[in-house]
């Protein structure tokens, strides 16, 4: 809402002084409302009136500073500016402290009022973004994955709320389906950029010889096929917020190229020796921990301390377990609402899935394992054969084998009633290295004990 436009309620019994007053505003660009009667122009103000009320005092039925208390009533953060030709000094005085904006005597100079409105329309104007956006924030926090009630979750919810509206740049660090981009979604939202363009990128799904158009943009001619000029994905988040998910796969030289754009806010697109400025907020997201040289592999040291201003890392479901009940619930409702259908009673077989399985594809797999729940084809009993390949979408190769291991010892400690001796000579592996990948794996060997061998299990290390 530009202020110049800004909506303007007035209100005046003496026909002439309202015309008058009008054409006054209406000069410097206010869209008015001229309203004779102050009963009328009640009807007219609400919550969600996002501009100013101008009103004189003296008036019959009801004067100016009960309409005040009216308004504040419905909206204390409206304002009101309030005219007299009487100059009460006290009145004045007590008024403002009342909470009136401004307390204006006749005559007054014209660009006095105009200013007084002006001031008050950009007061109004911030207070209803504040209100826009966490409204958007408690709408983003009830509809998106971002949920749970363990510890990890709660510090990261505040630490959100703590730097979403600060420019500082921001990597996220979590596994596959774990909820980064749902993060970077949510910084942009509750930020001051939340108007502008949120702009994500995949890094690892694009060609090296493409992710440098797409990045920085080019001029037409620049290189065989480009016919016409395209706008970056930097530039086209100028304002905004820009999202790199799995940085850790782009290209040595784009990462040059990347550390200047974060270092000087500013891109060259290909084909130009033109600089442009860049207004951004940048958020990268790696499945790996860049910290760890052994990891980073060719990833820049020195771009990754650029981007390690602000680290956030998302908790893996496996260590989150007490949120999956909550998560479950939340996806089935939402699935039953997509389908169309009642959400089936939840099974042992389904209650022993979600507390057992360890979650490798994390709050993506949790989302497809509750949609394929409602429309009834999930029990909850893992399918060695197919199940692994199934929900094994979008998962890269070490994390399906890491993910079939996982089944692989569950079902063998199934099979062996939880027993260690039977279960070691079956996967045939040292008895550290079975209680690592348990470890791992998240898994509890209890949970698969008859009676007998629980008992036994309570003095197993």
């Amino acid at each position: 809402m530009s202020i110049s436009h800004s909506p303007v309620i007035l209100i005046d019994n003496d026909v002439d002084l309202l015309q008058a007053t009008r054409q006054t505003l209406e000069i410097a660009g206010f869209a008015v409302e001229a309203y004779a009667h102050p009963v009328e122009a009640l009807a007219h103000v609400s919550s969600a009136f996002e501009g100013v009320v101008v009103s004189d005092i003296r008036m019959p039925d009801i004067d100016g500073l009960e309409l005040f208390r009216r308004i504040q009533a419905l909206d204390a953060d409206l304002p009101v500016i309030l005219i007299t030709g009487h100059g009460d000094i006290a009145m004045a005085v007590q008024a403002i402290k009342d909470g009136v904006y401004d307390f204006i005597t006749k005559p007054f100079a014209t660009g006095h009022l105009q200013q007084s409105v002006a001031r008050a329309a950009e007061k109004r104007r911030l207070i209803m973004e504040n209100r826009a956006l966490r409204q958007a924030a408690i709408a983003a926090q009830d509809g998106l994955p971002l949920i749970g009630q363990t510890p990890a979750m709660e510090r990261l919810r505040r630490t959100l709320r703590q730097i979403a509206d600060t420019d500082v740049d921001v990597l996220v660090m979590g596994e596959t389906g774990s909820g980064k981009e749902v993060v970077a979604s949510l910084l942009h939202r509750w930020s001051r950029r939340a108007a502008a363009n949120f702009v994500a990128l995949n890094c690892g799904t694009l060609p090296e010889s493409m992710i440098e158009s797409e990045l920085f943009g080019h001029e037409a001619g620049a290189f065989t096929g480009a016919q016409k000029r395209r706008i970056g994905r930097i530039e086209h988040a100028s304002g905004g917020t820009l999202f790199l998910d799995e940085i850790e796969s782009m290209p040595a030289s784009t990462q040059v190229q990347m550390l200047r754009v974060l270092e000087m806010r500013e891109v060259t697109p290909l084909g130009t020796n033109e600089v442009r400025p860049v207004d951004l907020r940048v958020v990268a997201a790696a499945k790996i921990d860049l910290g760890d040289p052994a990891r980073r592999g060719d990833f820049r040291e020195d771009l990754y301390y650029r981007l390690n201003v602000v680290t956030l890392t998302i908790p893996p479901l496996r260590e989150r377990r007490a949120d999956i009940p909550l998560l479950f619930a939340h996806f089935v409702e939402r699935a039953a609402m997509r389908f169309r259908r009642e959400a089936p009673s939840v099974s042992d077989g389904v209650e022993r899935h979600l507390r057992e399985h360890d979650w490798p594809g994390n709050v993506r797999e949790l989302t497809h394992f509750a949609e394929r729940f409602v429309l009834g084809l999930e029990d909850g009993e893992p399918d060695i054969t197919g199940a692994t390949s199934i929900q094994a979408a979008g998962l890269s190769l070490p994390e399906r084998v890491e993910r079939y291991e996982g089944e692989i010892i569950r079902q063998v400690l199934k099979e062996n009633d939880g027993d260690v001796r039977r279960s070691l000579d079956a996967l045939k592996i040292p008895r550290k290295t079975f209680y690592d990948k348990l470890n791992r794996h998240g898994i509890s060997r209890k949970d698969f004990c008859g009676e007998d061998e629980l008992l036994s299990s309570l003095s197993d290390p």
